[in-house]
């Protein structure tokens, strides 16, 4: 991977999950790296996740809803990676207007301090493979219709979209990569609104049992977290990227029910309790989720480099000594 010495790299919501791994990344490749992050309770941030790298980089604390706020960060960044959003599916349907805010919105304004005072700058937005809805063939690409079954998931589709028109209209130099089902460490791991399979990790670390809705036989992709930040940060280096969308997902695909019991099988000391659908979580649920990574490997060379059991080891190392700090 190219170094990013000498870069000026903004990484909004880069005390969460996605952001902090890939905050770790380039201050590794040598960027000069600013993290703008409000700290928002519904989105995961967590202070721990840059306590390593907590002397090496600059930290903001204010919203992406600020336009003000945004626009004193966007100047003289090379690359801004834009990893801020309210992640929660169920929470979207709760309250529509604050998802909206975050993930539509908050997402605008980046792009505009980007258009207004650094049209240079190279953009790179987090989508998610949700954005489809259900699946109309299999595997879904990157030209597969988008029609999601949830507001934070539509909003998504919609952020994605202001990405490529900035980037076709204004000459903006951005790309978007859409993500499934990431984990690994300094995720959330303490509740079910963030990522389904990081709170089965979470509660096979506590020794609990994991409920999976239904039997479970629905199809997801899951990719561990250095994988997810190794495309981003390939996406942000290349050329080839530029207006364009890829899934970065892993070459495998398994049911829900898999993932569970290989969570408590690797993770754990719980086991897997099967219940009934909760009122309203099976209508929004998009059923088999099998996706295709092949463009994002030929046009950016990327390789899933870590496995589900390789992960899951990877990821119980990292909670040995700090699960504490993840579930509060």
């Amino acid at each position: 991977m190219e170094t990013m010495k000498g870069k000026n790299v903004l990484i909004t919501g880069g005390l969460g999950f996605i952001g902090s791994n890939l905050a770790h990344e380039c201050v590794k490749l040598g960027g000069k790296v600013t993290i703008f992050d409000c700290l928002d309770p519904r989105s995961g941030g967590n202070r721990y996740n840059i306590k390593d790298i907590a002397e090496s980089i600059q930290l903001s604390y204010h919203s992406i809803l600020d336009f003000d706020q945004v626009s004193q960060v966007v100047p003289e960044k090379d690359i801004i990676f834009s990893c801020a959003s309210s992640t929660s599916h169920s929470f979207s349907m709760r309250e529509p207007w604050i998802d909206s805010d975050v993930n539509s919105k908050g997402v605008i304004n980046l792009l505009e301090a980007v258009r207004r005072f650094n049209p240079k700058a190279k953009f790179v937005h987090l989508g998610t493979s949700t954005q489809l809805g259900k699946l109309s063939y299999q595997p879904a690409d990157e030209k597969h219709p988008e029609f999601p079954t949830d507001i934070y998931s539509a909003n998504k589709s919609v952020s994605e979209k202001y990405t490529l028109i900035y980037s076709k209209a204004f000459n903006i130099h951005s790309t978007a990569i859409r993500l499934s089902n990431v984990f690994g460490p300094r995720a959330s791991v303490h509740s079910p609104e963030f990522t389904f399979n990081n709170y089965f990790i979470g509660l096979a670390l506590q020794g609990k049992n994991i409920t999976v809705y239904g039997e479970g036989k629905q199809i997801r992709n899951v990719l561990y977290v250095d994988d997810a930040v190794s495309a981003i940060v390939m996406a942000a280096q290349s050329e080839k990227s530029i207006g364009e969308v890829f899934f970065a997902v892993g070459d495998e695909h398994f049911s829900v029910a898999e993932i569970a019991e290989a969570t408590a099988k690797h993770i754990g000391k719980g086991k897997v309790v099967y219940v009934n659908w909760p009122t309203g979580k099976k209508a929004i649920d998009i059923g088999d989720a099998i996706l295709s990574n092949k463009k994002i490997k030929k046009l950016l060379g990327w390789t899933q480099g870590v496995k589900l059991k390789s992960g899951f080891a990877k990821t119980k190392t990292y909670y040995e000594n700090c699960l504490e700090e993840y579930l509060r």
